[in-house]
């Protein structure tokens, strides 16, 4: 086994990182797990099985094999993360789908008057573009009116994260207004930080606010879930990116008892009409292999000391860990301290780099790719009046089992060179 390994694996397992990874390309330093997260050898071996179940014979799979696999797959995920009845575990495709579940449910609300014309929904401004965009064309759309709760980067800590909700809290309840609905991710994507939802959501009680939906796209197998403790009405989780699935599979939770029978999958099959779960495991004929590995999925789990625990701490670790490495080097800091760190966290490029727009952002990760085999997002951030010499470039580094230490040297070097070298984004981008 590589020794370069971050002693992900342990002395008393048996998984071998380098084979169970070996399909990942070998040249490219793959510091990026949160965007599209990874599948072992072992689970697309797994899922190449059930896929040859469906197409040996597709009306046994159908009538006999679908559903209970399925529902193996919702009871495994209702224990990881604490629902009281399996009933309130849906499997769907992604965190995407699940917003539309629910906000279309919400535009309901909005057509059948439940909901006036004005009524407010809250969103975090660093909420992911594709759900920010949801929330705009269901609610908005219906006649609620959005507000986005500002949030400051870089973050010192949890109570500028609180002080700027209970603002928007304030805001959204003038004149009269009432809060419908708040959005809230457990973990922000880009800048990522971890949000301390369990007080959000009682703030939101407190406030009045109907539902409150988490996405937690980032969540399963990266942070602790408790959905009981979190006490949202609805929270969704993506299991391809952290929790080791092939793309692409999440599910949907739903407290039991908050207008579930009126929740619909954006597809209507022939289930519809059967509970949100049921119609969630059959859309159409597609292949619904990701749903069924769960089970296999927990095996290689199992075979990590703490099993999905023990990942996620040492992910969170090690990725601090380099993360402390990289800002040394370059005269950086952190986007956010440790503890709102998940396996996920932003580290400062060198000022010198000229990071003046989103563009040069992402032109400044293409030529991370190209010229240095490094993947990595970048961040750009605008500065604020009054700063000096500002860090306006972040970089989001993750770590997964299958990285090394060498990954993040290279990120590192590759940095170093473009600095060495008098590169700058302005000057490139002419």
């Amino acid at each position: 086994m590589d020794t370069h390994h971050l002693d992900n694996v342990t002395t008393t397992t048996s998984v071998d990182i380098t084979s169970e990874f070996r399909h990942h390309d070998p040249t490219t330093a793959r510091i990026n797990n949160g965007s599209f997260g990874c599948c072992p050898a072992s689970i697309m071996a797994a899922q190449q099985k059930w896929q040859m179940k469906f197409l040996k014979n597709p009306d046994r799979f159908y009538f006999n094999t679908l559903k209970p696999s399925i529902l193996t797959t919702r009871h495994l995920i209702k224990s990881l993360v604490n629902a009281d009845h399996v009933d309130e575990i849906s499997i769907v495709d992604n965190a995407t789908t699940a917003a539309a579940i629910v906000l279309s449910h919400v535009t309901c609300s909005f057509f059948n008057t439940t909901f006036k014309q004005g009524d407010v929904a809250l969103i975090l401004h660093h909420a992911y573009g594709a759900i920010k965009k949801s929330l705009n064309a269901y609610v908005s759309r219906a006649g609620g009116h959005v507000i986005e709760v500002p949030l400051p980067f870089p973050l010192k800590s949890n109570e500028e994260i609180v002080n700027e909700f209970k603002k928007a809290l304030e805001m959204g309840r003038l004149n009269g207004r009432k809060i419908r609905l708040a959005v809230i991710d457990h973990v922000t994507s880009m800048p990522s930080v971890v949000i301390p939802v369990k007080e959000l959501v009682q703030m939101c009680r407190n406030a009045g606010v109907d539902q409150v939906f988490v996405d937690g796209a980032h969540g399963i197998g990266c942070v602790d879930i408790d959905v009981k403790q979190i006490g949202a009405d609805f929270y969704t989780s993506n299991l391809h990116k952290w929790f080791f699935c092939p793309p692409s599979v999440a599910f949907l939770y739903c407290r039991k008892g908050d207008n579930v029978s009126e929740l619909h999958h954006p597809v209507v099959s022939h289930e519809y009409g059967n509970g949100l779960a049921i119609e969630s495991s059959w859309i159409g004929t597609r292949d619904y292999s990701p749903q069924c590995v769960v089970p296999e999925v927990m095996e290689f789990l199992s075979r990590f000391e703490g099993g999905i625990d023990g990942v996620k701490k040492r992910n969170h670790e090690k990725v601090v860990e380099m993360a402390q490495m990289l800002v040394k080097a370059w005269g950086t800091s952190l986007g956010a301290p440790p503890q709102m760190c998940s396996s996920m966290a932003m580290v400062g490029l060198p000022p010198c780099l000229m990071i003046t727009s989103d563009c040069d952002a992402l032109m400044l990760r293409t030529r991370l790719r190209e010229c240095f085999q490094v993947e990595v997002p970048i961040y750009y951030r605008e500065p604020m009046e009054g700063d000096v010499h500002p860090i306006t470039g972040y970089a989001r580094i993750s770590h997964q089992v299958y990285n090394t230490i060498d990954d993040y040297s290279r990120f590192r070097d590759a940095v170093n060179k473009l600095v060495n070298d008098g590169f700058t984004c302005s000057v490139f981008s002419k």
